[in-house]
């Protein structure tokens, strides 16, 4: 059995691979969604675009799942925590992705140019929004989160919804849209051709510029801003209890930049970030594809990966309360449940990624408008 110290690390890095899963994934389908309005013109060519997409974003949800149930259950703290403060970030978050099954489902039922505009927009919401609250919530989470615990260990938060919406969030918040809007257009790129694969090109250059600027900026911002860090100045016991209050935790303007000094491989992540997004755009200009899409698939994991390393231990700090922050040792699950969940995830993990590899290997291939209006029956 696997001790208790290293199950914390292991689901450590579970959770972020999840995350990551969860962008590369249903990242691609937002990110097509955002784009509908723009690259299909007129309603054939959204027909195309929807196509893409349509017969996998779905079972690409499940990463969303599955990232929300690894948290609820190997770090309870953090779930309970998360969704009291940012509730209505959370349910803002649902209300746009109400408008995704609906959309696909119904916007072809109605041969009704304002009906299916409508819906195109919807779409647009569903796809839009929930990268753009992804990234405030980091951008809160590197700047700390107003809450506190009580004696009985129950979270308080004491921000409001308006007060997540902070310059320096709204910054992680367009990086993150910027991001998912690349990944995107270089899907798009890949299963298009003609004008809508054009213009995919082209969102994805805009986007990859936007995403790397906006980038750099939130990291020189980290750095000479103001903005200051967490780090544990007590001694900590990696094989004990969950006990959040057990600890002194001080701010620093340099604590996100530890972890870089410490481990200096650890740079390879901003570095892949960044080179990986460029890569991404000009391989999608040169038509290849394929290649882009892992690079930007890699530029995501760089992106996430930079935010992990740089708050390692942290999960959730407390602007409020220092000493309460979450950290990778105290908010987590019995060792009895982590290990359960471990052995799940080893079985289930790859028979997900096994099933999904092959849906997409099956309907493999260019959507085109020939294909469309020869299958005006389809559903989507």
């Amino acid at each position: 059995m696997l001790d208790y110290p290293t199950l914390k690390i292991i689901w450590w890095l579970l959770v972020g691979v999840l995350l990551v899963g969860f962008a590369v994934m249903d990242g691609h389908d937002m990110g097509v969604g955002t784009l509908l309005p723009f690259v299909g013109k007129g309603d054939d060519e959204r027909r195309v675009v929807i196509n893409t997409v349509g017969p996998h974003w779905d079972g690409n949800q499940v990463w969303f799942i599955t990232g929300g149930g690894a948290i609820f259950a190997a770090w309870p703290l953090v779930y309970a925590t998360a969704f009291s403060g940012f509730y209505w970030a959370m349910m803002a978050v649902l209300w746009a992705l109400f408008f995704r099954p609906v959309g696909f489902d119904y916007r072809s039922k109605i041969q009704n140019a304002t009906w299916r505009n409508t819906w195109d927009w919807g779409l647009f919401i569903g796809g839009f929004i929930p990268p753009v609250i992804f990234g405030v919530a980091f951008g809160n989470l590197l700047q700390g989160v107003p809450f506190h615990f009580t004696g009985l260990l129950e979270p308080i938060y004491t921000g409001s919804f308006w007060q997540l919406l902070n310059p320096f969030a709204l910054l992680a918040g367009v990086v993150s849209s910027a991001l998912i809007t690349m990944h995107g257009a270089v899907y798009l790129a890949h299963r298009t051709e003609g004008d809508i694969e054009r213009r995919a090109q082209t969102a994805a250059t805009w986007a990859a510029v936007v995403m790397v600027l906006g980038f750099v900026a939130a990291g020189l911002w980290l750095r000479f801003g103001g903005i200051q860090g967490y780090m544990i100045t007590s001694p900590v016991d990696p094989a004990g209890l969950p006990d959040p209050l057990a600890k002194t935790v001080v701010r620093s303007a340099d604590a996100w930049w530890l972890n870089y000094g410490r481990q200096p491989l650890i740079w390879l992540l901003p570095a892949l970030g960044i080179g990986a997004a460029l890569l991404a755009a000009t391989l999608c200009r040169a038509g290849k594809t394929l290649t882009a899409f892992v690079m930007s698939s890699l530029s995501i994991l760089g992106v996430i990966g930079t935010a992990g390393a740089a708050m390692f231990p942290f999960v959730m700090p407390s602007s409020t309360m220092p000493n309460a922050s979450l950290t990778v040792w105290d908010s987590v699950s019995s060792h009895l449940t982590l290990t359960v969940m471990f052995w799940a995830t080893m079985i289930f993990m790859p028979i997900i990624i096994f099933y999904t590899s092959w849906a997409y290997r099956v309907m493999r291939g260019k959507v085109t408008v020939a294909q469309i209006r020869a299958n005006d029956h389809a559903a989507y």
